[in-house]
């Protein structure tokens, strides 16, 4: 079973998140970046409602270089190693190369398998019982292989395998959620951002080989 879960990103862009930048005027500088001796990649996620760009910053690990295709045969190639909590249509371990004709668009080259969850309160993570609710997720998330990858005060993203269902996550995440009217989740790689489809990339994962 596949249930939709509407983003309004107008909403969720008045969280601060760490690595998230709004900012229309610099949108030249938009590319690999390094911080603090990571690798990262800054992506188009949106615009805010003011019209501004919204831009993202992701850790990455190189793939390839423009001497040094990967072995796909792509060259400028990155593997994410978190979910991004804004940029659709990707998760943790996919594989994607930014476009040269567009700064901050990119293509996907490899999907990792994994679901990208993201969640949203409006109160922070740090009220006795949110981060209540944050540790008992976590540690049932984790039971199932996945991994917390973003943890800001009104945010948490979540990776998991696609190997787990749809039904098993969702049955999940409704439960533990049932009690808090205030935090909600979304998919973030399971519908297309424009035309609310299902993408579908989990299909050949799941194909019996």
């Amino acid at each position: 079973m596949l249930t939709e879960y509407s983003f309004r990103s107008g909403k969720a862009c008045s969280y601060f998140i760490e690595g998230l930048i709004i900012n229309d005027s610099n949108s030249e500088q938009i590319g690999e970046n390094a911080l603090g001796g990571e690798n990262t990649l800054e992506l188009i996620a949106g615009r805010h409602p003011n019209g501004e760009l919204i831009v993202e910053r992701l850790l990455v690990s190189p793939q390839s270089s423009p001497q040094e295709p990967s072995p796909q045969g792509q060259a400028n190639s990155y593997q994410l190693l978190k979910s991004p909590v804004f940029v659709r249509g990707i998760a943790r371990a996919d594989v994607i190369q930014p476009l040269e004709q567009s700064k901050g668009a990119f293509k996907v080259l490899q999907h990792g398998g994994n679901l990208c969850i993201r969640l949203f309160s409006k109160l922070g993570f740090t009220e006795p019982k949110l981060e209540a609710l944050e540790q008992s997720l976590t540690a049932a998330i984790e039971k199932l292989g996945g991994d917390l990858d973003v943890r800001e005060e009104r945010v948490l993203v979540y990776s998991i395998h696609v190997s787990c269902g749809f039904n098993e996550v969702e049955k999940l995440l409704n439960e533990k959620l049932a009690a808090f009217q205030d935090v909600n989740w979304y998919y973030g790689n399971v519908y297309d951002p424009d035309t609310g489809e299902p993408l579908n990339w989990w299909q050949a994962i799941l194909a019996p080989s």
